[in-house]
């Protein structure tokens, strides 16, 4: 099993990127993990409802196209299912046991998701009522995995 992070938009934030590649250090002794970021849509700060759908399912067109007929697509939505981190461990547990496709999870950008995305997502996730930006919810996300893999492995990590 293969996990796949795919992002609307580029880091440019050092202290971001350091924070992505920690994780990605510290997962790589637990887990193949993929990053793929896409292109955003450039818009100016004022849209109506139709160019803001639009912008969202054309970057939902270029998340699409990088996800594999059996992937298993976790889509994070404010409006998601919100799990504890021992629930989420459990999650890849069973994933590992019962399914033989990669996990992909999906961040949107500072326009949220398309409903292509969402009519191929699995199941959507969230991680709060609260609102954080997309840069950030990669590092929230990984931390995230890393702490799964560190209960699912009976190892310690702080609580």
């Amino acid at each position: 099993m293969k996990i796949k992070i795919i992002c609307v938009g580029k880091i440019k934030e050092k202290y971001l990127i350091s924070g992505i590649d920690e994780y990605l250090k510290r997962l790589s002794g637990y887990v193949k993990l993929e990053f793929i970021e896409v292109n955003d849509e450039k818009a100016p700060d004022t849209l109506s409802e139709a160019e803001l759908n639009q912008i969202k399912e054309l970057e939902g067109k270029r998340i699409l196209s990088k996800i594999a007929e059996n992937d298993y697509v976790v889509a994070l939505a404010i409006e998601g299912k919100q799990k504890s981190s021992e629930e989420f461990a459990t999650f890849f547990t069973n994933h590992m046991n019962y399914y033989n496709s990669d996990i992909v999870f999906i961040i949107g950008g500072s326009n949220g998701l398309g409903t292509n995305v969402y009519k191929r997502a699995n199941e959507l996730l969230s991680f709060s009522k609260m609102t954080f930006p997309h840069q950030l919810m990669r590092i929230i996300l990984l931390e995230q995995i890393y702490r799964a893999y560190k209960i699912i492995n009976n190892e310690t990590y702080h609580k």
